[in-house]
């Protein structure tokens, strides 16, 4: 890369983080517990609206998993999940009525709370409907993960965004808050993938499975990315570029081995398809908030006038890590 595209990718980089400053100005906070927060702690960072159902088992999982606390960001929901999560012992809460869409898709805001409290930390950035798997995570917490990246001098970890759905037209059973939502979309695609490679940022830009088949059929360049980078060892010159999707410094994306090999990988299991998917469809595209016009939530709002069953004779029933390791899905590397 030339010395003028590094010059770019850090005036940019630069921009981010003004923009973050000024956009920091729009957050409000609800419950800040962020002195909590101790040397070596894993932090979750998250962005909502009208989740409430989904955030009980959302806590939970990642408790379980091992995070330490939760930084928050709602945006004007009013469904109840704001107040919820203030009166949870390990979530710090911001809110906003502000344009998610001005804020860079949120971006702006969590680089904002990144920078002031994840400098140091490793940090996991999710969305209330994407679940964290990474190899051994049945028998091991995540701070055995993070320790072996740190002894490895490993800085970002990548993960595919595996969409998750039911047998059956998705509101065909009711998901009640609290419980597993992988109890009602189990199946996945195991494959139907593409993948290519983004020379000015160096990531990996992967797409498919069954949203691509069911909204993006005519149109799989337009289907959504499943790349993601969601755990780095955060520092405050880092910075999102596009969703989790990519980072800067560039050097952050190379979550995936150049000359041959497999490096180690995860997955994020999303659960998005469930029964109370197609009224969050309808509330984002009459809100507008999301990328390129809200064309991806146009293309759902349209398909699911058919209530659609995502299932097919090639679909997947989900198991464990080991399962998505052998399909060739995440891998465990040389982490032994």
């Amino acid at each position: 890369m030339g010395i003028l595209q590094s010059l770019r990718l850090r005036l940019r980089r630069q921009r981010c983080h003004a923009r973050a400053w000024r956009k920091s100005r729009e957050l409000r906070p609800v419950k800040d517990r962020t002195k909590q927060i101790h040397r070596g702690d894993i932090l979750v960072f998250c962005t909502f609206r009208n989740e409430g159902v989904r955030l009980p088992f959302f806590l939970k999982y990642y408790r379980d998993l091992g995070v330490d606390h939760f930084i928050m960001v709602d945006n004007d929901s009013s469904d109840g999940g704001r107040d919820y999560l203030a009166g949870q012992p390990d979530v710090s809460l911001w809110t906003t009525a502000h344009s998610y869409k001005a804020a860079r898709y949120g971006l702006d805001w969590l680089t904002y709370l990144q920078r002031r409290y994840g400098h140091g930390h490793w940090t996991l950035v999710v969305d209330p409907d994407e679940f964290f798997v990474f190899p051994y995570c049945d028998t091991r917490p995540i701070r055995a993960l993070t320790d072996w990246l740190d002894a490895s001098a490993i800085r970002s970890f990548g993960a595919m965004l595996l969409d998750m759905y039911p047998k059956g037209p998705i509101s065909a059973q009711p998901y009640a808050a609290g419980t597993d939502p992988f109890q009602i979309a189990c199946w996945f695609d195991p494959g139907n993938y593409t993948i290519t490679r983004n020379w000015q940022y160096g990531n990996l830009w992967i797409q498919g499975g069954p949203r691509a088949r069911t909204f993006f059929a005519d149109t799989p360049a337009k289907a959504p990315a499943l790349n993601k980078i969601p755990l780095v060892k955060w520092h405050r010159r880092y910075a999102y570029i596009s969703s989790t999707h990519m980072l800067l410094p560039r050097g952050l994306n190379r979550v995936y081995e150049e000359w041959g090999g497999e490096k180690t990988s995860g997955i994020l299991l999303h659960a998005k398809f469930l029964d109370t998917f197609s009224a969050k469809a309808a509330e984002e595209l009459e809100r507008g908030q999301h990328y390129a016009a809200s064309a991806e939530y146009r293309a759902y709002h349209e398909g699911l006038n058919s209530n659609p069953d995502f299932w097919s004779k090639w679909s997947e029933r989900y198991i464990n890590w080991r399962q998505l390791e052998i399909l060739g899905l995440m891998s465990k590397g040389n982490w032994a």
